[in-house]
């Protein structure tokens, strides 16, 4: 199960608006060995477009360096779907670099936004439920 904070929830749903007409993408952090998001790195989509998304590389590297000094490790990425559901892409399947990081895909398909997790360990997705905490809760 991924955790998010509240902040966490509304920075990464603000983002994939913001991203619009293209997808969006960004990195999660938190404590080592966790599933709760407490940071999110907002990232620019590299490929600039409405399909596909890449994570810039000197982003990923900042998101790196950041969440190392404060005790964090990326833990997932995200990105929004702009016109389809919140399900892996056979194009997202295939670049799932990190057998434990969590998936995140917003859905700006309907009138509000839809937010699923995945784990994709050897090109099989398994969903995961998301639930909102606390960020005092969090840690």
């Amino acid at each position: 199960m991924l955790s998010l904070t509240e902040d966490v929830w509304h920075e990464v749903v603000g983002h994939a608006y913001g991203g619009l007409p293209d997808e969006a993408c960004g990195l999660l952090a938190g404590e080592p060995g966790s599933d709760t998001a407490t940071v999110f790195y907002p990232c620019r989509n590299a490929a600039a477009s409405s399909r596909v998304y890449t994570v810039d590389p000197r982003d990923h590297l900042r998101a790196d360096r950041d969440a190392e000094g404060r005790g964090l490790e990326i833990i997932g990425v995200v990105h929004s779907h702009t016109h389809t559901e919140a399900y892996p892409s056979p194009t997202d399947v295939a670049q799932a670099p990190v057998p434990s990081w969590h998936y995140v895909i917003v859905s700006l398909k309907r009138e509000s936004p839809v937010l699923r997790s995945y784990r994709i360990v050897d090109g099989e997705i398994t969903e995961e439920p998301v639930r909102l905490v606390d960020a005092t809760a969090a840690g």
